[in-house]
């Protein structure tokens, strides 16, 4: 495999052990400066220039993004999945992950765990939104911080309401989050490759501090994660486009509450915890997945008027709980099963005694028509109006 690392760091502990790594495996692989890439738009064919000379052909990358340059970095990741070179980290998936408005919101639609969180804009709203999410003390975060910058707790209404006056003054966009009592100043970052957590430490803050933040001085202890822990780090990953990530989690009392997800996390404070060789795995994982670039299945399968891919979801109460592939009637309506989702559980070309579950996701392709029958109707929300007060006269 020859595989470019993207990275404005060569000399840094983690884009060292990822090129060791894969020399050791006998790869091919460079430390390419994301910054000195130019994008070539002005032919039929999507190129790429390193350095003023066309790039040579590469099977794979590995973006290792810096916020900084975020919005370049994924021009040229973006360029690369163009070229059908493989990245486990798509440009999409870097920018979802580095905003922390756009993850949350993207995360809250799947039933993943989070603290409870509210971003507002008006001055007049600070204060409910405070309400919304428990009370203070609460958690002020900058959109855009990494390694605990940008992250302040206030102990008071009054503490936060000025914290987020200013920083609005500054024309900074901040994110109101409850504060998690019981985490105590610690949280778990595990490091997902594919579809499995490869590695997962714990991270503890010292002193009064309440960001457990290696770069902060927090300590780390390697940490065996029960399956709830891994199943919500790999579908947090993998929900927000990511097949090698590092998702940081709170240990709520009703169990994991995540936190962020990082597309390009630091590997020197957990091989140093856990002894084990991410960067090894994150590797493996490259070489195995080479040759298969990412595609949008909707448009490569969409071959015939009428036809597509589509997610159904099985709902509480359906008529297809309980029952098996064979029994639900999907093919009799030219509807085809290309995989079911269980969990973290993946089932390619599942077979047709298989019994479906509450919460089956199934990958078809068929006739769009008959697949949107079965999409249950969207619920309008509720509202509640409020009654006039009549007065009421005895007599």
């Amino acid at each position: 495999m020859k595989l470019a690392i993207l990275s404005r760091a060569p000399r840094a502990y983690s884009t060292q052990r990822l090129r060791t790594a894969a020399l050791d495996r006998g790869h091919q692989v460079r430390v390419l400066d994301t910054l000195r890439f130019a994008i070539d738009l002005s032919t039929e064919q999507p190129d790429l220039f390193f350095r003023g000379k066309q790039l040579s052909s590469y099977d794979a990358i590995l973006p290792r993004i810096g916020a900084s340059i975020t919005y370049f970095g994924t021009a040229v990741v973006r360029q690369f999945e163009q070229m059908d070179v493989y990245t486990p980290n798509t440009a999409n998936g870097i920018m979802n992950s580095r905003d922390k408005l756009r993850a949350t919101q993207i995360l809250s639609r799947h039933n993943i765990g989070m603290p409870a969180t509210a971003f507002v804009r008006n001055r007049a709203d600070v204060v409910p939104a405070i309400e919304m999410v428990g009370g203070a003390p609460v958690v002020i975060k900058l959109l855009e911080g990494t390694q605990g910058i940008g992250v302040i707790l206030a102990p008071s209404r009054k503490v936060a309401e000025a914290i987020i006056e200013t920083l609005h003054g500054t024309n900074q966009q901040v994110l109101i989050q409850a504060f998690v009592k019981e985490s105590k100043g610690r949280d778990i970052r595990a490091i997902v490759v594919g579809d499995r957590v490869v590695a997962a430490m714990r991270r503890v803050a010292q002193g009064d501090e309440f960001r457990s933040n290696v770069h902060r001085g927090g300590r780390v202890e390697p940490v065996d994660l029960d399956p709830a822990y891994q199943e919500t780090a790999v579908r947090a990953a993998q929900i927000m486009g990511l097949r090698v990530a590092g998702v940081d989690m709170l240990e709520g009392n009703d169990g994991p509450l995540v936190m962020e997800v990082n597309s390009s996390p630091g590997l020197q404070g957990i091989e140093s915890a856990t002894n084990l060789d991410v960067a090894g795995a994150i590797i493996d994982y490259i070489a195995n997945q080479t040759g298969f670039p990412e595609i949008d299945v909707r448009q490569r399968l969409t071959v015939s008027t009428g036809y597509g891919v589509a997610e159904l979801v099985v709902h509480p109460g359906a008529d297809l709980v309980g029952k098996s592939l064979g029994e639900s009637g999907l093919r009799d309506r030219d509807i085809s099963v290309l995989t079911l989702h269980r969990g973290t559980t993946v089932m390619p070309n599942p077979h047709s005694n298989r019994k479906l579950e509450d919460g089956d996701r199934l990958l078809c392709f068929g006739r769009l028509e008959e697949m949107r029958d079965l999409i249950p109707q969207r619920k309008r929300r509720s509202r509640v109006r409020k009654l006039p007060k009549v007065p009421i006269h005895e007599g």
